[in-house]
């Protein structure tokens, strides 16, 4: 193999252009492909910044030529040549007009064929790729979404730094704390049998740097969760995180827009208007059935219990004389989609997600079909499809059982039928405040109350009064930042009073005892006096998957994690040797069988 001694980088590849014709470069990278035809070589040539096409021909000299021959996917190349205009230009890429004429070549590092084409990682299984991830980050498409990343984190921190913040590390090993999720716990070998928590945000922390007098926090903070992973959710993610100390949620909010248009503007050149629309968690339920709704599209959840009350058919009457609801949507021209078929697989996908059916009116020819028609008077369903604006074209699917799943269940509907239909728009940036949430959430399993977003949430001024009366019409100083659909962000104004602190703490059913054990260090703070406080954190990694239009968290990671949390490339997690176990305290009690 040849060393690089004597070449110094000009130019990375995917920056020449046109103008370039003329200069002599110096370029380091992969060959991607190579072409020979005989008295004429072409390779494509990769780096981080793209490709860009280097010939060998008649006039090179023979030993680079017979070089280039031998050169094959994945080599590392370093060359000299001069840029060339193109005779046959290639409109596919920004390097598409120019060639690199090859005066110069030495072959670095030679590679033994890959498991996979490079140039089409994305259309090969997630095990192989996810196995040789040092190659599949070799893609332009996952590197550019690399890169992206970068550019929010970097453009975060110019934002946040020009605002007066300050970037404070928080502690990677902390003491264990209920915030919703289960912890990743590290054992501790001093402390024989005791054990630190990863954090799974920096609340606590950025709350208590605020008693400390620091006015504003930013970090690009690593959190940690042991939950059931999804397309959006990686058990180690970075949140944009800070906290402003003197600031109602109107002070934080602007300060996040401000963040947003700066972001949209210099990443992917979007003008995003402000104030970003604000809606309240309940309007979000009652028309979207979510509190993260995609806002891009309409199809609106109707309630049509009035109306269900006045018919003899008794799944929907009887659900409505319960104390539930009777809920629709209407999709606009499916009814040559939805096929009676089609139509119960929806239903199957709706009994599936907790709904116990799915009634529908079908109105693809004069007359509508009803699946339910024979229960109805007539004239009924005449004055339901006129209630809810259907015409011959449409389908009306309806859920009826208790609020919240039935909202639940014509949220998911609506996402699901919007993608069969294909019109959630695309290049469009819907981002959306849902402000005023409850601070409670009640658990059908254990029936308890536990807090929807963590108990530091100081709940509205009104709502104090029914902490003792009732929970459910307890709404916080809370507030979340949706963008098309995913949450991006979580929010809310801090109770900074250690009684309220307190009460709140027991309110959640824990015991003094239990409080002080936990968050005993966080009440006593407060007794020495507290700035009125709030922040946020901004998920940076849902950030870059929205804006690189990806699929997952994963292709906006370097090194992700797979459904069960464990890392294909290294094997993560694994076992340690006995001597390591021994010197923590720790004694496996049963080894999983190997598969």
């Amino acid at each position: 193999m040849e060393n690089i001694k004597g070449l110094k980088r000009t130019d990375y590849c995917g920056t020449l252009r046109l103008e370039d014709a003329g200069r002599e470069v110096t370029l380091f990278g992969w060959a991607q492909r190579q072409r020979d035809l005989g008295n004429l070589i072409f390779i494509d040539l990769r780096d981080k910044t793209g490709i860009v096409q280097i010939s060998f021909n008649d006039q090179t000299d023979r030993d680079i030529f017979e070089k280039a021959q031998s050169v094959r996917s994945e080599y590392v190349l370093a060359l000299k040549g001069i840029v060339k205009e193109r005779e046959s230009k290639n409109k596919e890429i920004p390097t598409g007009e120019i060639e690199v004429e090859v005066s110069e070549l030495r072959i670095v590092s030679k590679a033994q064929t890959p498991p996979f084409e490079i140039a089409k990682a994305d259309s090969v299984g997630d095990e192989t790729t996810l196995k040789y991830r040092y190659l599949s980050l070799r893609n332009e498409k996952l590197t550019q979404n690399i890169i992206m990343r970068h550019k929010i984190a970097q453009i975060a921190r110019e934002y946040f730094y020009a605002n007066d913040f300050l970037e404070i590390e928080t502690p990677m090993m902390i003491k264990s704390t209920p915030e919703g999720a289960r912890d990743y716990v590290v054992p501790s070998r001093i402390h024989n049998g005791k054990f630190y928590a990863l954090p799974q945000s920096p609340q606590i922390y950025k709350q208590l740097l605020m008693v400390s007098g620091f006015d504003r926090y930013i970090q690009l903070a690593r959190c940690f969760r042991d939950e059931d992973l999804r397309a959006d959710r990686q058990p180690e993610f970075t949140q944009i995180d800070l906290e402003m100390s003197f600031v109602d949620t109107d002070d934080i909010m602007d300060m996040a827009e401000g963040f947003i248009k700066k972001l949209m503007k210099e990443t992917i050149h979007v003008d995003i208007e402000s104030p970003l629309p604000r809606m309240t968690f309940a309007e979000a339920m009652s028309k979207y059935g979510s509190d993260k709704p995609d806002t891009r599209f309409d199809m609106l959840i109707e309630d049509i219990s009035d109306w269900a009350l006045t018919t003899d058919f008794a799944v929907f009457k009887s659900a409505v004389e319960n104390g539930g609801v009777v809920k629709a949507i209407v999709a606009k021209n499916a009814a040559n989609t939805y096929t009676r078929k089609k139509i119960d697989k929806l239903t199957e996908y709706a009994k599936g997600i907790g709904a116990k059916g799915l009634a529908y009116v079908r109105w693809a020819d004069e007359a509508p079909a009803c699946s339910f028609g024979k229960f109805l008077k007539e004239g009924e369903l005449d004055a339901l499809l006129s209630q809810l604006g259907a015409d011959q074209g449409d389908c009306v699917f309806i859920v009826s059982d208790k609020t919240n799943l039935a909202l639940s269940v014509m949220g998911s509907l609506r996402l699901t039928v919007a993608k069969t239909l294909g019109i959630i728009p695309e290049n469009k940036w819907n981002y959306l405040w849902i402000t005023e949430m409850p601070f409670f959430e009640y658990d059908e399993e254990s029936g308890e109350w536990l807090a929807m977003h963590h108990p530091f949430t100081m709940p509205l001024e009104e709502c104090i009064p029914y902490l003792d009366t009732d929970k459910s019409k307890v709404r916080a100083q809370a507030f979340d930042l949706v963008l098309n659909g995913t949450e991006l962000s979580s929010g809310s104004i801090r109770i900074t009073d250690c009684e309220l602190q307190n009460k709140m703490f027991e309110l959640l059913g824990m015991e003094q005892e239990e409080i002080d054990a936990k968050f005993g260090f966080l009440v006593e703070a407060y007794k020495y006096a507290s700035p009125p406080h709030g922040g946020m954190g901004i998920g940076l990694d849902r950030l870059a998957m929205l804006i690189c239009g990806a699929d997952s968290l994963r292709d906006v990671t370097a090194f992700p994690k797979v459904q069960n949390a464990s890392e294909l490339m290294s094997g993560a997690p694994s076992n340690i040797d006995d001597i390591q176990l021994g010197e923590l305290g720790i004694e496996i009690s049963a080894k999983e069988e190997e598969n």
